[in-house]
């Protein structure tokens, strides 16, 4: 059975301060960034911001010292992550690599990748990306047909990735592929390379998404040699790793705040004098959003604990992504009819970026309709 715990973040000694270091190094970075753009939050790009950060030791903060981390607590982390997408910072360069591939390498990663990778990641400069959905198998991970056979030395790599998250800048993938089996055998013979997409055979190919950003790609691989190091964990386990990654994933801030830009500048326009059903629809946005940072909270502190919330990350995610989709047309609705047009110039320049973004939240870390079926598995409803 699932269990959501008290929120521990604000419990934490240190976060106030952090918290306080963080706005203010914010506050400088992005006052020029206008309101539009800082509603890309995490699929904003720029590789100067994330050098800048990684200067402050905020990228990697929770890995050992002698991979370039400062051994900081997950719950110091999640301060950041909070920050970060309420002021709509540009992230994207960083992302991945910080909130997920870092921990994997961690736990599955070879010594020459661990000293490779990590430091390179923590400093801002190496940007990962993630190969799971495929043109077939899309969300039903279990179904992919990307291919590795071992030739000497490594392993040789053929098939495609789609829809992957920030590939067009990335220098690194890591990569969901089967390397024994078959489709039929599902979960069976699965492992995860770290792909150089610099490497020969490797081709990506940004796809413009309806909001005219190229944040995701198709990658087509033919032929590309994967050194034995790049291995991650042992050969066949890639199904049981790539559900603890994705737990990572689910359950961050990112869930809940993906249109926190919309709610500020909404509340913003609206300014004392609003209207009662301008009051009443913030009341609700914020007792939502606050319900899910509790559920989104207490996942962290079980994962930095040590424990294993897949269930709980999936339903975070799931109601996450309800409530992240539900909110431009929400706003729209008492737009016209409640507020001067004089005062929505910026608020109408984030909303119409999110009619057009927010479709694709309910796809990113696994379709709605795919995590409800193992929602109701993890309830044996199934």
């Amino acid at each position: 059975m699932y269990e959501f715990k008290f929120d521990p973040v604000e419990m934490h000694p240190c976060t106030a301060q952090l918290r306080t270091e963080v706005r203010e190094f914010l506050r400088v970075e992005l006052a020029q960034m206008l309101p539009q753009d800082r509603a890309k939050t995490w699929f904003g790009f720029s590789a100067d911001f994330s050098r800048k950060f990684g200067a402050r030791g905020w990228i990697g903060m929770t890995w050992p010292k002698k991979y370039g981390g400062q051994e900081r607590s997950a719950l110091e982390r999640y301060v950041i992550v909070e920050e970060l997408l309420a002021a709509g910072a540009p992230v994207a360069a960083h992302w991945m690599a910080d909130r997920q591939t870092g921990e994997l390498l961690l736990r599955y990663g070879s010594d020459n990748a661990k000293n490779r990778f990590l430091p390179a990641i923590a400093r801002g400069e190496l940007y990962f990306c993630v190969g799971l959905s495929e043109p077939v198998a899309g969300s039903d991970l279990a179904a992919i047909r990307t291919s590795a056979v071992r030739v000497s030395g490594g392993w040789q790599v053929n098939g495609s990735k789609i829809w992957t998250s920030g590939a067009p800048h990335s220098h690194m993938m890591s990569t969901l592929l089967r390397t024994s089996g078959s489709i039929s055998s599902r979960h069976a013979g699965l492992s995860q390379l770290i792909i150089d997409l610099s490497s020969p055979g490797v081709t990506v190919r940004p796809i413009t998404d309806q909001t005219g950003d190229r944040h995701f790609a198709e990658v087509f691989f033919t032929d590309v040699f994967v050194p034995d190091d790049m291995l991650l964990g042992n050969e066949g386990e890639g199904w049981q790793q790539v559900n603890a990654e994705l737990s990572l994933e689910r359950s961050g801030p990112e869930r809940y705040l993906s249109c926190y830009r919309l709610i500020e500048e909404f509340v913003r326009a609206a300014g004392p004098q609003a209207s009662l059903p301008v009051v009443t629809l913030v009341g609700e946005i914020i007792s939502e959003m606050w319900t899910l940072r509790q559920m989104s909270t207490s996942v962290t502190g079980q994962l930095s604990s040590g424990g294993t919330p897949a269930l709980e990350a999936i339903i975070v995610k799931d109601l996450g992504s309800t409530f992240e989709q539900s909110l431009p047309p929400r706003i729209q609705a008492v737009l016209g009819a409640e507020m001067p047009p004089s005062q929505t110039v910026p608020l109408h320049a984030v909303l119409n970026y999110l009619l057009n973004a927010s479709p694709s939240f309910s796809l990113r870390g696994g379709t709605r309709e795919i995590l409800r079926g193992m929602i109701a598995r993890g309830l044996e409803l199934r």
